[in-house]
């Protein structure tokens, strides 16, 4: 996605888990708020790590990789989207629905990647894995929504 395009990006999916570890939950909506994170989610009250947001076409590749499906809830992240790139670069911005976040850092796989997809999960996912973004307006993340790359100032 170029800066301020649409692109057709849309929201996929959307997970949460209540604590570090438990499975997570798929979600119609989430309600995020500003400076705290995604309401019931394990980060709530972070100080960056807010949102993470992964693209569908990622998970893909990643599922040619190791010759196996790769589900969204798997990678762990919050929102899922289809039909666009996710930025990496911090400071970037992104419009998902009602809510603005901003990329903090890069989503780098961890090792419960090998639980929760199996051996070679971790590695299938390198630079794959999406981006770590802090919430700087509050609002409600519905399936379907929106998704869009907000040129910064």
């Amino acid at each position: 996605m170029s800066p301020g395009s649409t692109a057709g990006a849309r929201v996929v999916a959307l997970h949460v888990a209540p604590e570090r570890h438990a499975p997570m939950e798929a979600r119609a909506s989430i309600e995020v708020v500003a400076g705290r994170g995604v309401v019931g989610d394990r980060w709530w009250g972070a100080k960056h790590r807010h949102v993470s947001v992964q693209s569908a076409e990622a998970l893909a590749e990643a599922a040619a990789e190791l010759g196996r499906p790769v589900p969204p809830a798997a990678t762990r992240r919050t929102v899922t989207i289809a039909g666009g790139a996710v930025p990496t670069e911090p400071g970037a911005r992104l419009q998902v629905g009602e809510v603005l976040l901003e990329v903090v850092r890069v989503a780098a796989p961890c090792r419960v990647m090998e639980s929760s997809m199996g051996t070679g999960g971790a590695t299938a996912l390198r630079r794959r894995g999406g981006s770590i973004l802090r919430a700087l307006t509050s609002g409600t993340v519905r399936l379907g929504d929106e998704v869009s790359v907000v040129p910064t100032a």
